[in-house]
């Protein structure tokens, strides 16, 4: 069932881990195949078992000795599923850039994949959204690895029993509030009953589409400051641009992404610029500066940088020199 094993063997690693039947059965596959992992758990406070499953977590870390992060989450209000993400992957990337892990564990499995290939397939996308998660995902300081995407919940399933191997079974995967678990329960599971070997092949062939259709590209950071080459694809461009704000719990509305595909700078949210222009896609946040320096004022008209992420620019010397540098 684990995939990557060479490239995990090699790798300091962190795996997302919820005492869950998928993530039980990741982090003792590692453990049957010798590699070395940490564990990170998110507990949000809505479930008296929530208190279970972090205790199970600490007795597996004190048990097989490595190393278990928790943290407890406040209250979400709205929007619980786009939050409840945001909130995970900011606590996941703390990590890692304090103890510099080089790759992030995540339990996704074939179940998964399919329920987000129907879903993006019932509101619109195209052939990279309808492929959706990959086995090896670069991002912009580490690896995020799904070493199970090719394998089924069925098989986790036995593998758990085999070994009586305990884990928790979340209530809410059963609440139909939520649009994944009707598109799980509805349609992805009586399809993975019938077609499985056929959806696998699928996915696999998806994949190798997806490789010569998009251009992979990585952010790199300067202080509140993200920019890349951009792809002569302007599809590429639009993907990285969306996954940018993904990863950091944003999501950019169809609006957005329309102005996105037709503009060179967009304003997102009122909060960030983006801007694509002279080879580069960079993106700031959004500031209004009344009042600019004159000699830096002279500085970004030489430049020929949107006045949009001028104010940006103008209030941090570090990425104007960046900029510069790049721009000249």
């Amino acid at each position: 069932m684990l995939q990557n094993k060479e490239l995990l063997k090699n790798s300091k690693n962190l795996l997302a881990f919820s005492a869950g039947v998928d993530s039980t059965t990741l982090l003792f596959l590692l453990l049957d195949n010798k590699i070395s992992v940490d564990i990170a758990i998110v507990d949000y406070g809505l479930r008296e078992q929530s208190k279970k499953e972090v205790a199970y977590a600490k007795e597996l870390a004190l048990k097989y000795g490595f190393e278990c992060y928790i943290h407890k989450a406040e209250s979400i209000e709205k929007n619980f599923e786009a939050k409840a993400r945001a909130i995970r992957y900011n606590f996941f990337e703390e990590l890692i850039k304090e103890h510099t892990y080089e790759t992030l564990l995540t339990a996704h499995h074939l179940g998964d994949r399919l329920e987000w290939m129907l879903m993006q397939l019932c509101k619109g996308a195209g052939a990279v959204e309808l492929a959706g998660m990959s086995s090896l995902e670069k991002r912009e300081s580490y690896t995020l690895v799904r070493p199970l995407l090719f394998s089924d919940k069925e098989d986790f399933l036995a593998y758990l029993k085999e070994h009586n191997i305990p884990y928790f079974i979340d209530e809410s995967n059963s609440d139909a509030k939520y649009k994944r678990n009707e598109f799980r329960h509805n349609f992805a599971q009586p399809l993975l009953e019938k077609y499985k070997k056929g959806i696998k092949k699928s996915f696999e062939y998806l994949d190798e589409d997806r490789e010569s259709l998009i251009e992979e590209l990585h952010f790199t950071q300067i202080n509140d400051f993200f920019y890349t080459k951009a792809s002569s694809l302007k599809r590429s461009n639009l993907l990285a641009i969306d996954k940018h704000f993904k990863y950091r719990g944003h999501l950019i509305t169809a609006k957005e992404k329309e102005q996105l595909k037709n503009a060179a700078v967009v304003i997102i949210s009122r909060k960030y610029i983006v801007n694509q222009e002279h080879g580069f896609l960079f993106i700031a946040p959004f500031i209004q500066k009344e009042s600019i320096e004159k000699r830096v004022k002279e500085k970004l008209r030489l430049l020929r940088v949107s006045p949009k992420l001028r104010g940006y620019l103008a209030s941090d010397a570090e990425v104007l020199a960046l900029v510069s540098r790049l721009l000249l």
